[in-house]
């Protein structure tokens, strides 16, 4: 089973970093085990209704001082349509998605920005203002 890393973007603000075994974009919850608590990390259940979003990414660190750039990069090799997602928060995320749908719970947009730590990213529609193709 492969682990992935995440960030996790709960709609109350709080942000959770851990790994993943069991995500599923169709799946109402997946567990999460969580990598900055002590003595030892301990797995909780995180409800997909509960989230503004789930950042897979390259490494926890990341770089606050970097900003995703809002241009898309010519002959990057993702496929589906260019969008923009505003989210109910503000933020504006671009990127690629290869199937936006808004009945389903979200849908995945791979970042305009290469160097961005986010590899992808599962947006819960519930957590989005608006979705525009571009």
């Amino acid at each position: 089973m492969e682990t992935h890393k995440i960030v996790v973007r709960f709609l109350n603000g709080r942000v959770t970093k851990g790994h993943t075994t069991n995500f599923s974009p169709t799946a109402p919850h997946f567990v999460l085990t969580p990598v900055d608590t002590h003595p030892s990390p301990r797995p909780e259940l995180v409800e997909l209704n509960m989230l503004k979003a789930v950042f897979f990414v390259r490494d926890f660190a990341g770089n606050r001082a970097y900003h995703d750039k809002k241009d898309f990069v010519s002959g990057q090799p993702y496929k589906g349509h260019k969008v923009q997602v505003e989210f109910a928060d503000g933020e504006v995320m671009m990127g690629y998605t290869p199937n936006y749908d808004c009945s389903l719970l979200g849908f995945f947009i791979f970042p305009a920005d290469p160097d961005s730590n986010a590899l992808r990213v599962f947006v819960v529609n519930s957590s989005v203002k608006s979705v525009r193709l571009l």
